[in-house]
């Protein structure tokens, strides 16, 4: 399958049309979906020039848990291609039976403040900031944790001027959370990159890689030169690392606790949870009782 991501919700119902026949004239029968969010009010009329234009699969959400930073509520959609007479494969009274069954949840969240009301409505500045849904509901949710929603508005102008600092990154997990925090830590010190996170940092040293547009300068410099670092990295991070040795290394640091070249890899791969899992492995097997039942 291939999928059309429109995380910030920003895709117009034309541009959709556009892209989407044109991708299907170029892969034919390959399935398309469209992943689009509510944030600014444009996905309804989207996903619906999406299905007339050829679109495989759209992805929804059951109505209570929709719109806002969301995607369009699932029922909504099955009677609008319903009256055009477009099979959805989809049951009536099953997807109204989910949703009643998750209206008091949200309703559950909304009262404990879990739920920011802000997340649940309309932005069509995110068509001016670009802002994908899940990337606005965790800074509203930060935000309110520090109670600073004042900064709310402001933080969500400086996003465009950090992205552009960090050469435009494609505003997806991580990146997205990054560009995030570093613009609400901006508004909330009051001075611009005083304080850099980890992250951002890393960022700029090329550990994820080269950004796909000048980064600014001057931070670069700055970054580069607190680091010791001359230029970025031109290579994936690990590899920089790499000794060669760190098969001999992992086995030797597991011991008997690894039983295959499977657990060494593991090890290599994601050390501290390999180790516990092989650790609580060898400690069931020392605490194993067996039985011997013998004819009398």
């Amino acid at each position: 399958t291939i999928c059309l991501k429109d995380m910030a919700g920003t895709m117009s119902p034309y541009e959709a049309e556009h892209l989407i026949k044109g991708i299907k004239d170029a892969v034919g029968d390959i399935p398309l979906i469209l992943h689009t969010h509510c944030t600014t009010g444009m996905a309804y009329m989207t996903v619906m020039k999406a299905v007339e234009s050829g679109v495989d699969i759209i992805d929804t959400a059951t109505s209570c848990f929709s719109n806002g930073t969301s995607q369009p509520a699932t029922e909504t959609i099955y009677y609008a291609l319903s009256e055009l007479g477009i099979e959805t494969g989809l049951n009536e009274k099953v997807i109204n039976e989910v949703n009643d069954y998750f209206k008091p949840v949200k309703q559950k969240y909304i009262d404990n403040g879990r739920i920011n009301p802000k997340s649940m409505g309309t932005d069509a500045q995110a068509l001016v900031y670009k802002v994908p849904g899940g990337m606005l509901s965790n800074m509203i949710a930060n935000l309110t944790d520090m109670h600073a929603m004042d900064k709310f508005d402001a933080a969500l102008a400086e996003i465009p001027s950090v992205r552009k600092d960090m050469g435009y990154p494609p505003l997806v997990t991580p990146l997205s959370q990054m560009v995030g925090n570093q613009a609400v830590t901006n508004v909330l010190v009051g001075e611009r990159y005083k304080n850099i996170s980890k992250e951002v940092k890393a960022y700029f040293k090329g550990e994820y890689g080269i950004a796909p547009a000048p980064v600014n300068p001057e931070l670069e410099k700055r970054i580069l030169s607190e680091a010791g670092m001359e230029a970025p990295l031109d290579c994936r991070v690990e590899d920089s690392k790499r000794t060669g040795k760190e098969f001999a290394d992992a086995k030797a640091a597991l011991g008997d606790l690894a039983e295959s070249e499977e657990d060494i890899m593991s090890y290599i791969c994601f050390p501290a949870q390999a180790e516990k899992f092989l650790e609580g492995r060898k400690a069931a097997e020392e605490n194993r009782v067996t039985y011997t039942i013998t004819e009398a």
